[in-house]
């Protein structure tokens, strides 16, 4: 088993995106669950939606969640409750950007890195998207 993921947005369709090009660059080697949107579709964030994609990534080694805006954590926050303290020492909420945290959660994830070691990745994500100009 490796660490799973989970991708909260508040888009249905951003939260497959993401899911989907972290998936690929792990070569499907990564469970990536999904809760994107509100319950109805819209445009939000369903603690539901959440609890469900928790209970999709289960797994011993621990999951990786990582969100789009601050209140799609109050979302996780709120699905975390009611989890086991158990199944919640197992979560770690990312403050990773989004899409470079995914993929590069993904890969460390892949190659069998621990939660913290996918977690630190992630945070450090952020400095992939640097250009030359910049540096």
């Amino acid at each position: 088993m490796t660490v799973s993921l989970v991708i909260v947005s508040h888009s249905q369709k951003l939260a497959e995106g993401v899911a989907e090009l972290a998936a690929q660059m792990a070569n499907g080697k990564t469970v990536i669950a999904t809760a994107g949107g509100a319950a109805d579709g819209s445009l939000g964030t369903s603690v539901d939606k959440v609890a469900q994609a928790l209970a999709k990534a289960e797994s011993q080694d621990g999951i990786l969640v990582l969100v789009d805006l601050g209140s799609a954590g109050m979302a996780v926050e709120m699905a975390l409750e009611s989890l086991s303290e158990e199944q919640r020492a197992r979560v770690q909420v990312s403050s990773a950007p989004l899409v470079e945290g995914a993929v590069v959660a993904a890969v460390e994830a892949s190659i069998g890195r621990s939660l913290s070691e996918v977690a630190e990745a992630a945070t450090n994500a952020q400095a992939l998207n640097k250009f030359p100009s910049e540096e």
